[in-house]
């Protein structure tokens, strides 16, 4: 796994549109892994391929579970 660098605004590579998935190949699960390592260590909840700057449409999202007293 890889850490990214994240791209942030006013970069304009993150008004580019990004081309859909068409294929899982082992190049797309190492961009998956790269991004929830990216999004882990920067105490994100959510990171898509484009904040690396990857023109793809992928995201990864974490869902935890909150307990209301």
């Amino acid at each position: 796994m890889t850490k990214r660098k994240i791209i942030l605004v006013p970069d304009e590579i993150l008004r580019k549109k990004s081309e859909k998935i068409e294929k899982i190949t082992n190049k797309e699960k190492q961009l998956a892994e790269d991004l929830f390592e990216t999004m882990y260590n920067n105490n994100g909840i959510g990171l898509a391929a484009v904040q690396v700057g990857i023109l793809k449409i992928g995201r990864a999202h974490v869902w935890t579970p909150v307990t209301v007293p």
